[in-house]
């Protein structure tokens, strides 16, 4: 199946996201839209200290919580993959990328982070 392209628009609704989890007190650690081979599709990755609860449904509360007062609904929410911040993929982004000045707008693709196979990614923030 061919991979759907990333188009500007999830660009921007990613940013939206991202300053709306900002107005909501949620420190994003990592963000990047990736597309997954798994799901053959693109997932808005989001990595924080806060989504590390003992049940993953916990964090994906956070978010609709912290998403609901900027006018995100279920249905106009992009699909998001919470991964904990110990997560092999996540920490060896932060290892390679977390000092890097700006990372915002690099794409990557086509390597392994941790166990998991990026074909493309558009990141937003990695530290």
């Amino acid at each position: 199946m061919d991979k759907a392209a990333m188009v500007s628009i999830d660009i921007d609704r990613g940013a939206e996201i991202l300053d709306a989890l900002g107005r909501a007190k949620v420190k994003v650690s990592v963000a990047l839209w990736m597309y997954l081979s798994e799901y053959e599709d693109w997932r808005l990755v989001l990595s924080a200290r806060q989504f590390d609860t003992p049940d993953v449904r916990d964090a994906y509360g956070l978010i609709h919580d912290s998403l609901a007062p900027a006018g995100f609904t279920p249905r106009n929410t992009p699909p998001i993959l919470i991964l904990r911040m110990a997560d092999p993929s996540i920490r060896e982004l932060r290892r390679l990328f977390g000092k890097t000045k700006s990372v915002e707008g690099m794409r990557l693709g086509g390597q392994v982070f941790g166990d998991r196979f990026v074909e493309d990614a558009y990141v937003y923030r990695i530290s």
